[in-house]
């Protein structure tokens, strides 16, 4: 009664993580902060990105106007990775009091300062800051639908443009930024907190008179006087030698919002239909594979395995066809075993990886505001798995009657992160070739390799050791000593056809949701929908689990017994897919110019592709030897 009372709580709960709009603190680890009037609010500065060149760049790169001493603030490894520098910034708000007009530098461009600022506007770079944890957004109002805002992150260098009568191209730059601070305030006491973090950006061409000193008042945006900027109508060129002044008003705004859903707008998804529509799609081909999977399972294999324990005579027996002819040759260990065990310890320790992240960020430990922490979590999980790693290599190739299990040890823990680390590198070398902020510092480097090589190969050993103690998995059949020939197939179980047949529907059951992780990572937008991407895997789990399970059962009844590698490719040549509909994306969805940043994109989709490649073979792989134990442990054998 206990346990049933469990089963029904889990299920409750579990549907109110999905489908239940969250209104808690959702975020463990994470306190908010009381501001009362007169409190100094220190706006943080974060790196410059742009969706067209994918290289981040510290804001000081540019010869904004710097504070006196620039302090970065501590980082963690995620946000590292990802290129984020945050560093203190001249902007001081003072809470809950307006400024207007606030003078913060003037500099006079050369012919260097100049090129910066052009580069970066022709690259459509955007500047990141950030207040109270919150980044900064610019509202866009969608022409489409009335009242419905978007939020831009960050806002835009500048823009180009052309004088009115005049067809040369000139460069603009924001020079004037009027800031909304929107907080909620306590109806008890008299602080508040902050909800909210916008700017609108203006370009402006100020003017004074006399000479320039600090004291100097704008005659274009003056407090005094009450004229502020409303329109960037004649805005500032950037050439060589011209003289900018940069500005900045602060509006404070209070509204209904609280502190604990302050990122509700920031994360609102304007398109979850599309979301449920994947869904739905997704769950007809798992509909359809399970139709096929119950119907092999109760029709074909229930007669089958009836009609074979009903032969007696030894006329009978030789008459056989079918599946059952190869019980000799089904369990015989495959060419190149130990590195198929080597894939399978993988696979398994990148769904282990997965799996737990996807728990943590379903359980709002990872939310954007925790900026890095998807990062962070993944490699230290990742990590962490290497003990199931070295156990499922261990214990497969201990099946395989193999005894050197050191040696499969090593390869299982070294061989996957090798190469992806080795592609990194290289491609870390072309963004530190760009002076990007992107690129990771070498500290940051020997962090990485000490986590490799400090917890994760010994985990691995460990697992291994543990595998390796136990006794052998038994084979349900006997191996016989001489290896029967194979007839020959028809073109359709062709290896090569069969393989990427099996690929299709496990990639189409999820490329829906992999279109919108890719907006997320390559066009800088939130990604925070883990309820969703949580049943797509679960979905994907089971396209993969059945459609090799089909295949494989289609190929043994063609009395072809060498199923081990097929199984794991069949499953997981739906990574081709993956890095095929990448280009397909980057082609169509991406504006990216830079040849580096083309070489950044596709070797990233490469190393996503490839550990997409192990999780979902794996996947195949272990249905199908299920399968086959299954069936072959419900025939009698004489």
């Amino acid at each position: 009664m206990a346990s049933h009372r469990f089963h029904v709580a889990w299920i409750v709960s579990l549907f109110a993580f999905f489908f239940l709009g969250a209104h808690c603190f959702y975020l463990p680890g994470v306190s908010p902060e009381d501001f009362q009037k007169g409190d100094p609010l220190l706006v943080k500065v974060n790196k410059l990105t742009s969706t067209k060149t994918q290289l981040p760049y510290s804001y000081y790169s540019l010869p904004y106007c710097q504070p006196e001493h620039i302090v970065d603030s501590a980082e963690n490894l995620g946000e590292v990775l990802r290129g984020d520098r945050i560093e203190n910034s001249p902007y001081v708000f003072i809470m809950r009091e307006p400024q207007m007009c606030n003078v913060l530098c003037r500099k006079i461009l050369d012919k260097n300062t100049a090129k910066a600022f052009k580069e970066k506007i022709n690259d459509e770079y955007r500047v990141n800051m950030i207040l109270d944890n919150l980044p900064l957004v610019v509202p866009i109002r969608r022409p489409d639908q009335e009242n419905a805002v978007v939020y831009q992150h960050g806002f835009h260098v500048g823009l180009r443009g052309q004088y009115a009568g005049s067809k040369e191209e000139k460069h603009f730059i924001h020079n004037h930024l009027t800031f909304t601070v929107k907080y909620h305030k306590d109806p008890l006491a008299d602080s508040a907190r902050i909800v909210g973090f916008e700017v609108k950006p203006f370009s402006v061409k100020h003017e004074y008179e006399g000479e320039w000193n600090e004291k100097t008042r704008l005659t274009t945006c003056d407090p005094h006087a009450k004229r502020t900027v409303t329109s960037s109508e004649s805005p500032q060129e950037v050439d060589e030698k011209k003289e900018i002044i940069f500005t900045y008003d602060v509006e404070f705004q209070e509204i209904g919002i609280k502190w604990a859903s302050r990122w509700d707008s920031y994360l609102l998804m304007a398109d979850d239909q599309i979301h449920w529509f994947s869904i739905v799609n997704s769950l007809m081909i798992v509909l359809f594979l399970s139709g096929m999977v119950a119907m092999i399972m109760l029709r074909t294999l229930y007669r089958d395995i009836s009609k074979y324990n009903q032969l007696e005579t030894q006329e009978e027996a030789q008459e056989e066809t079918g599946w059952k002819l190869v019980h000799g040759d089904v369990f015989r260990p495959p060419t190149n075993s130990d590195l198929l065990c080597v894939y399978v310890g993988t696979g398994v320790q990148f769904f282990g990886m997965i799996l737990v992240t996807m728990i943590f960020a379903l359980l709002g430990f990872l939310s954007p505001s925790n900026r890095g922490g998807l990062m962070t979590a993944m490699l230290l999980l990742w990590v962490f798995m290497g003990l199931f790693a070295g156990y499922s290599s261990a214990r497969l190739y201990k099946m395989f009657k193999g005894t050197e299990w050191k040696k499969i040890t090593l390869k299982t823990a070294f061989m996957f992160p090798a190469t992806v680390f080795a592609i990194f590198f290289v491609l870390n070398a072309l963004i530190w070739g760009q002076k990007s902020s992107g690129a990771v510092p070498f500290g940051t480097m020997f962090a990485l390799v000490l986590l490799w090589f400090g917890i994760s190969v010994p985990l691995v050993f460990v697992g291994s050791y543990i595998g390796f103690k136990k006794p052998a998995i038994e084979d349900p059949v006997k191996t016989s000593k001489i290896p029967r020939q194979i007839p020959e197939q028809a073109w359709y179980m062709n290896p090569s056809f069969s393989i990427l047949t099996g690929g299709i529907l496990p990639f189409g059951a999820v490329f829906i949701e992999i279109f919108f992780i890719l907006t997320s990572i390559w066009l800088h937008q939130f990604y925070y929908i883990f309820g969703f991407l949580f049943i797509v895997f679960v979905i994907l789990i089971v396209t993969c689990a059945e459609i090799t399970v089909v295949l494989c059962y289609f190929q043994l009844c063609s009395e072809d017994y060498l199923w081990w590698w097929r199984s794991y490719l069949t499953s997981g040549s739906s990574a081709l897919y993956l890095f095929l509909y990448a280009a397909f994306y980057f082609f169509t969805k991406l504006e990216i110019t830079k040849p580096v940043s083309g070489v950044l994109y596709f070797g990233y989709m490469l190393i996503v592709s490839y550990a997409f490649f192990v999780l979902t073979g794996t996947i195949g792989f272990y249905a199908c030897l299920w399968f086959t134990r299954l069936i072959y442990s419900s025939v009698k054998i004489d």
